[in-house]
C-alpha cells in the first residue's frame, strides 16, 4: 500500500493512523487555495529571510556611509540607500527578524492568557465568568493601537515595552473564542462522561476542552498576526517601538517620511514590506479557516 493510500484509507489500523491521515486530508484541502498558498510563501520568505539575514552576503544594516546616502535602487543596493547612506534592502532583511520576533513574543503571551481566562470563564460561569468577561470587554472597548500607546507611555520606549503592550492588548478575543468554544463543549456527553468518571475540573479542560478550542484559536491567531505587524508598526513609526538604529520597519517609514517626494523608495519599501507580510498572514489565515472549518464537507 503506497503512502498516500495509507494515509486517505477509510479504516484507520490506528489512531496515529488516523491523525496523520486527517492532518494529510488538511493539507491536501489547503493546498486546494491558490491564494493560501501563496500567503504561506509569503510567511515562508519572511520565516527564511529572518533566519538567515546574520548570513547572507548583506551589508551592515546600521553602518553609516554619507557619501552614498539616499542612492536610488541600484545593482549595488537593491533598495536604494537612506538618508543615513544605509543598505535598505538589508535593513528589510534585517527588520523582517524584529517582525518576527515581535509576532512570535506577543502569540506566546497571547494564546495561553486567552485560552486560561476563556475556557476558565466558559467552564466555571457564574460570578467568575461576569468577572472575567467584564474585563476582557474593557480591554475591547479600547482601540487596540491607542491601549498600546497608553501602555507603552506608561512603562518606556522600546522594542520590549512593545511587545508587552501589544500582548496586553491582544489576548481579549483568544478569550472571547476560547469561551464561547467552551459553552458549547462543556455539556457534550464525553464532557459529562468524564465528569461522573471522577475527572478534576482542571483535567477536564486541559485534555477535553483545550485541545478543541485550539483550531479556532489557531484561525484567529493567523488572522491576527497582520493586526500585530501594524500595531508594532504604528508604534516604531511614532518612536515609541524598537528604538534607532535597529531596522525596524515602522521607525523606517517614518525618518523615510521627510524624503518622500523625491526619494520615494526610502519610505515605500518599507511601507510595502508591511504590506505584503500582512496580506501574506491574512491569506494564510483564511485558508486556514477554510480547512478548519467544522463545517466543511
Amino acid at each position: 500500500m503506497s503512502a498516500r493510500a495509507w494515509l486517505l484509507s477509510d479504516q484507520p489500523a490506528s489512531r496515529r493512523q488516523a491523525s496523520l491521515g486527517n492532518w494529510y486530508r488538511n493539507w491536501l484541502a489547503f493546498r486546494a487555495n491558490p491564494l493560501a498558498m501563496v500567503g504561506l510563501a509569503i510567511v515562508l520568505l519572511l520565516i527564511v529571510v529572518a533566519v538567515l539575514a546574520p548570513v547572507l552576503p548583506l551589508q551592515s544594516p546600521i553602518a553609516q556611509a554619507l557619501g552614498n546616502r539616499l542612492q536610488p535602487p541600484s545593482a549595488e543596493h537593491w533598495f536604494g540607500t537612506d538618508e543615513l547612506g544605509r543598505d535598505i534592502f538589508s535593513r528589510i532583511c534585517f527588520g523582517a527578524r524584529i517582525t518576527l520576533t515581535i509576532v512570535i513574543m506577543v502569540v506566546a503571551i497571547v494564546v495561553p492568557i486567552g485560552l486560561l481566562v476563556g475556557t476558565v470563564s466558559g467552564y466555571v460561569g457564574g460570578p467568575l465568568d461576569i468577572v472575567l468577561m467584564r474585563i476582557t470587554d474593557i480591554f475591547l472597548a479600547f482601540p487596540r493601537l491607542v491601549l498600546a500607546l497608553a501602555f507603552v507611555a506608561a512603562i518606556r520606549p522600546g522594542l520590549e515595552s512593545a511587545i508587552i503592550a501589544i500582548a496586553l492588548t491582544s489576548w481579549p478575543p483568544y478569550a472571547r473564542i476560547a469561551r464561547a468554544e467552551t459553552l458549547t463543549l462543556r455539556e457534550t456527553d464525553y464532557v459529562r462522561a468524564a465528569r461522573l468518571q471522577g475527572a478534576s475540573p482542571l483535567r477536564i479542560l486541559w485534555h477535553h476542552i483545550v485541545p478543541l478550542c485550539t483550531a479556532s484559536v489557531v484561525v484567529r491567531m493567523t488572522l491576527d498576526m497582520a493586526g500585530i505587524i501594524l500595531t508594532a508598526a504604528g508604534l516604531g513609526f511614532l518612536g515609541l517601538g524598537a528604538q534607532p538604529p535597529l531596522p525596524e520597519w515602522g521607525a523606517m517609514i517614518s525618518t523615510g517620511r521627510d524624503y518622500l517626494l523625491d526619494q520615494w523608495w526610502v519610505a515605500t519599501i518599507p511601507g510595502l514590506a508591511i504590506f505584503a507580510v500582512s496580506l501574506g498572514f491574512n491569506l494564510l489565515g483564511d485558508g486556514l479557516r477554510d480547512v478548519l472549518d467544522p463545517k466543511r464537507a
